[in-house]
């Protein structure tokens, strides 16, 4: 079979190399030459892929940790500081006016 390239790699395509005991006939080993050349392309671009993944899980990783050590350890309020308030004390007495200027609004 012309394009059994699996059985051709199994074969010895990737260490054939040209002898020049054809006599000068290019026409023979040409369509051989090309297939290797199509593979070492495609294994390269593999390999590089590969590569990149690998960095890419180990960058990953690398942000997940930062991130983790950005995040405080303790999640137990009582033995920790207490929190800050959600609002400032400026804009809670703000909002309590608002609140009751709204419930007076709706009494009358």
């Amino acid at each position: 079979m012309a394009d059994d390239v699996d059985g051709a790699i199994e074969a010895g395509l990737m260490t054939f190399t040209a002898c020049g005991c054809t006599g000068g006939d290019a026409g023979t080993i040409a369509p051989v030459m090309q297939a290797q050349a199509r593979l070492r392309t495609a294994w390269d671009a593999r390999r590089r892929y590969r590569l990149r993944q690998v960095r890419l899980a180990r960058r990953a990783q690398e942000r997940e940790a930062r991130r983790l050590a950005a995040v405080p350890a303790s999640t137990d309020t009582a033995s920790s500081a207490p929190e800050r308030p959600a609002l400032p004390a400026s804009a809670a007495a703000i909002l309590a006016r608002a609140k009751a200027k709204a419930a007076d609004r709706s009494k009358r």
